[in-house]
């Protein structure tokens, strides 16, 4: 590995030869010159890493030199060095974008500790997290054979969710390779706890059953709706996975303070036709059918399935004895949500707000069918990388800014999140049905029942029984149904793609928020 240089460009070089040697016996390389036309000079000439320079030099200043070095070599970092500690100096220095500031008199330390910092962070931090991750490794494991209750798991996927965002920072292939397996692992066993125990939480109501789609208004909007005179902002954006939430999270603090962030469980399927529909209606897909036939659609209908949200809502709120002024915002391109952003004064008069915003799902479908989209987000870092990019430059931003201006709080969610397949298991059913890769449903449906989370009931799970002999089965981890005329290309096709309707914990374990505006918080 060649060795780090460093030009060090100060008047009083010669009193600084001990500091030169203590950093040469570290290993570093040091170039030394006393004034800031030689520094030019010699960076002009050579290569560099980074450059220690004096603040107060006579000819050509400490500054004018940073101003020149950077204008030319814009990311080389440079390290101020200043007698003074004026505040106009150090303003200065700092807009012209410095990568320190030391004081003299420096010690040896302190110059070693800014070069770790400037040039070694990365490294460090890589190293450090491999460390910790590797400690954690067996804890997780050990948590994994364990029979963990739902608050349980939600503990462990935020667990393996910090480290998979830790550990994008590393260059070891090898731990993140662990890292993976660690994931698949935990699917495989949170697929068993769903099935064991999906069935009861929906039948027989028992105590530690978790927040559901059908009950997440009910329980987490109604009571900060209850306690607020401003308007309350219900934020859903769909197919927003919990990883996606924490890489998002710190621009959203920029103005509002995370008062809650929880996690609750979409139903099954976890699509947006069933957990959406769900969760405005306050009911499963089978009893909204059965109540509210006008405003539900099978899938073999023709028409949008989830068209009737803002009915759906207005029903459960009167359910609940709320009769109150709310709108309902569903953004499906640019310029509505530009439109949105333009009218949101006129929102302020509501109690409620619901804005839907279906950018992370439009953007699932386009990887999936578009390959340059697919090669922009060709992994799970990738494709949180664009989803953060698009919000930082979306309108939604901007309307999260205007809601905090205006002291109202949020409750930010998610109908389903989506998983990353990788292994086929085929499935063979007549032309009618359903096209979905993670579940599915006909009469005369063929599969290996060990490989599938089977529901011959439908009533067992509140879904519609469109036959006599229909039956629901469900892919789990990352597992997709592929058929077996084609089967090589249909694989090929599908496999490392996004998707959604199955059993995992990227689907079912979906983020829930509080956000309060910083300007309500003392």
């Amino acid at each position: 590995m060649d060795k780090i240089r460093i030009l060090w460009a100060d008047d009083e070089i010669d009193l600084l030869k001990p500091h030169i040697m203590f950093l040469e016996q570290k290993g570093y390389e040091l170039v030394a010159v006393n004034n800031g036309d030689e520094a030019l000079d010699i960076v002009r000439a050579e290569a560099f890493d980074i450059i220690f320079l004096d603040e107060n030099m006579p000819g050509l200043s400490g500054i004018e030199t940073l101003e020149k070095i950077k204008a030319e070599f814009p990311n080389l970092p440079v390290v101020m060095i200043t007698k003074s500690e004026e505040e106009s100096i150090m303003e200065d220095a700092i807009g012209s974008n410095i990568a320190d500031y030391l004081i003299k008199p420096v010690k040896p330390n302190q110059i070693l500790l800014s070069l770790k910092r400037n040039l070694e962070n990365r490294k460090l931090v890589s190293e450090k997290s491999t460390m910790s991750y590797q400690q954690e490794f067996r804890n997780i494991g050990m948590e994994l054979n364990n029979q963990l209750n739902f608050k349980e798991w939600t503990e462990v996927f935020k667990k393996l969710t910090r480290w998979e965002l830790e550990l994008e920072r590393t260059e070891d292939e090898g731990i993140k390779e662990v890292l993976n397996m660690q994931k698949d692992e935990a699917n495989t066993q949170f697929s068993k706890f769903i099935e064991k125990n999906y069935i009861d939480w929906l039948n027989r109501n028992p105590d530690d059953k978790p927040v559901l789609s059908h009950t997440l208004i009910r329980d987490k909007l109604m009571p900060v709706l209850e306690r607020n005179e401003r308007p309350v902002f219900l934020l859903v954006i769909d197919n927003l996975r919990y990883d996606q939430w924490k890489v998002i999270q710190p621009l959203i603090e920029q103005s509002f303070r995370v008062e809650t962030d929880e996690i609750y469980c979409s139903i099954l399927p976890t699509t947006t036709q069933y957990a959406r529909n769900a969760l405005f209606a306050g009911l499963m897909p089978n009893e909204i059918r059965k109540k509210y036939p006008q405003y539900w659609n099978d899938e073999e209908d023709e028409g949008t399935k989830n068209q009737f949200e803002s009915e759906l809502l207005n029903e459960q709120l009167k359910r609940f004895g709320k009769d109150i002024r709310f709108s309902y915002n569903k953004i499906l391109n640019l310029n509505a949500g530009k439109r949105l952003a333009e009218n949101m004064s006129n929102l302020m008069s509501n109690q409620l707000n619901v804005i839907v915003y279906n950018f992370i799902d439009m953007l699932s479908h386009a990887r999936t069918d578009m390959q340059m989209i697919r090669e922009l987000a060709e992994d799970e870092s990738a494709y949180r990388s664009l989803m953060k990019s698009w919000f930082e430059h979306s309108s939604l931003f901007e309307i999260l800014r205007f809601i905090a201006q205006k002291k109202s709080e949020v409750i930010l969610t998610t109908d389903h999140g989506s998983v990353y397949v990788k292994d086929p298991v085929k499935i063979l059913g007549d032309r009618n049905v359903n096209t979905n890769l993670r579940y599915k449903y006909g009469k005369s449906l063929k599969y290996n029942a060990k490989e599938v989370f089977e529901v011959r009931n439908p009533e067992d799970v509140f879904l519609p029984r469109i036959n006599v002999s229909t039956a629901y089965v469900f892919a789990r981890s990352g597992d997709f149904f592929a058929y077996p005329n084609n089967y090589n290309h249909y694989v090929n096709y599908y496999r490392n793609t996004f998707q959604h309707g199955g059993i995992s914990m990227h689907e079912m374990l979906i983020p829930v928020i509080h956000l309060k505006p910083k300007s309500l918080v003392i």
